[in-house]
Order: C-alpha cells, then sequence, then structure tokens
C-alpha cells in the first residue's frame, strides 16, 4: 500500500525512512512548507511584553528556531524569563526548546485540546498572560478558548504556511499514481493540511475516496469527518494522539 507522507520537508525523512525500511512505498507530498515572518514593529512591541507572561506556548520546532533568533534580536535575555512556565505541543518540540536549556512540558495528546487539558492551563487565574509561538492561522482554537477565560494573549504570529509550489506542479502523476492504487493511507496533522489536500484533489473524488487518513486528535477527525458527510464519500478515518513514527507504524499494521 502507498503512504503518502504530507509533514514538511524537515519533519518528513525520519517517517519516510521507517516506512521505506518496512518495505512500504511512500510519496513525499508535503502539504505545509513554513516561511519565517519578517520582523516587524509589532514583533518587536510584542517580545518587548513577553518577560510579563507566565506562559509560552510553543507549536513546533520551527516556531522554537525563528522564535529563539527573535528573541535574541529583541534583546531580551532567556534569564529575564527564567518564572516562565513553557508548554510543548510534541516532544519534537520539546527537544528543541532542551537544546536551549528549557524544560517544557507536552500534553499526551499532540492538540490544542490536549495542551488545554495541562494542569498549568488549568490553574491560571483570569487575566494572566500567556505567549503563543505559532504559524499563521494555527492554534486559534487554544487562544480563543483561553481569552473566554479571561486570559490576556501575546499572539507571535512567526511563520506562514502555504502549500509548497513543488507539490502543486505534478498533479498529473500524483493523479496517475493513486488511480492504480486499491487503497492508500495518508497522515492529516492539520486543519491547514487538510485543507491544501482538498484543494490540490479538486474534482477527484474518487481518488480522494481511496484514502485510508490518519488524523491528530479529535478535532481534526471531525473536520475530515464532516467534509466525509458533506461529500457524500466514503473512506476511513483514524485518529492519532501524536506524531511519533511508532505511533503511525503501529496504526498502519492495523490498516
Amino acid at each position: 500500500m502507498l503512504f503518502i507522507n504530507t509533514r514538511p520537508q524537515d519533519r518528513a525523512e525520519q517517517l519516510s525512512h521507517a516506512l521505506r525500511l518496512a518495505q512500504m512505498d511512500v510519496l513525499d507530498l508535503p502539504l505545509l512548507e513554513l516561511l519565517p515572518q519578517v520582523w516587524s514593529d509589532d514583533l518587536s512591541a510584542l517580545y518587548r511584553q513577553l518577560p510579563d507572561a507566565q506562559v509560552i506556548v510553543v507549536v513546533s520546532p520551527t516556531a522554537v528556531k525563528i522564535g529563539m533568533a527573535y528573541l535574541k534580536q529583541s534583546g531580551i535575555t532567556l534569564a529575564q524569563l527564567e518564572h516562565i512556565q513553557w508548554i510543548a505541543v510534541g516532544d519534537r518540540t520539546a527537544q528543541a526548546l532542551a537544546q536551549y536549556g528549557i524544560l517544557a512540558e507536552v500534553p499526551q495528546v499532540e492538540t490544542s485540546e490536549g495542551m488545554l487539558q495541562l494542569p498549568v492551563l488549568q490553574t491560571l487565574d483570569s487575566g494572566q498572560c500567556l505567549a503563543f509561538w505559532r504559524g499563521e492561522g494555527g492554534r486559534m482554537f487554544m487562544m480563543d478558548q483561553l481569552k473566554q477565560q479571561g486570559m490576556r494573549i501575546l499572539n507571535f504570529v512567526l511563520y506562514q504556511r502555504r502549500c509548497p509550489v513543488f507539490s502543486q506542479q505534478d498533479l498529473a502523476h500524483i493523479f496517475s499514481l493513486l488511480a492504480k492504487q486499491k487503497q492508500y493511507a495518508m497522515v492529516v496533522s492539520s486543519e491547514a493540511g487538510w485543507l491544501n489536500w482538498i484543494q490540490l484533489m479538486q474534482n477527484q473524488k474518487q481518488l480522494i475516496a481511496k484514502g485510508h487518513y490518519l488524523v491528530l486528535g479529535e478535532r481534526l477527525y471531525q473536520v475530515v469527518s464532516n467534509y466525509k458527510k458533506e461529500q457524500a464519500t466514503c473512506f476511513n478515518i483514524t485518529r492519532l494522539t501524536d506524531l511519533k513514527t511508532d505511533s503511525i507504524l503501529q496504526k498502519l499494521v492495523v490498516v
């Protein structure tokens, strides 16, 4: 069975390598490309407020890389942030933070819902300050939930997300490849990635229906399920609680 690896290029290699060792055919087709947001007066103003935060939520290794580079540019030091509790969306983000000597909490389920269940967020008082290091369009649900609880949010949009140009260039080959498959499997790790997939596959309803989609978390599961109902199509969906290579391999064995 063909597996379509939709992870960004810098995060896809380990999974693709493991799948090929397991004798699976792999098509590397990243659905998101992460481009740094240019330094601006707005970002400068946000960094000046960062020492006011009680919590910093970091959503990806890319957010760590860009966020730390801009932290240096802002003149704020990590010593000024020693009082802050860091939250990482997953183990890879936590490992990226650990390179800076930062110990971050990681949710059991690597989603916004999972992070909202962390004790540190359950015990915050209304009016306290949280910072989000994120990409354009990401983690809006989590921020909205915390705003409704009266939290002050510092919204650091550190990078843009777009569908890579090269993933759009050879669609005829991709359609031909999928047409030969009885079924294929694909990880869906974000709503933005799913929407890009649907955009790429417009007018290819039969090919979409051949997919077995491994989706990260309950909310994304509902997004994909709603598409399935609205389009009156039929395909399989499996929930993932994280994006670890072993977890994905275990699900694929069942598939």
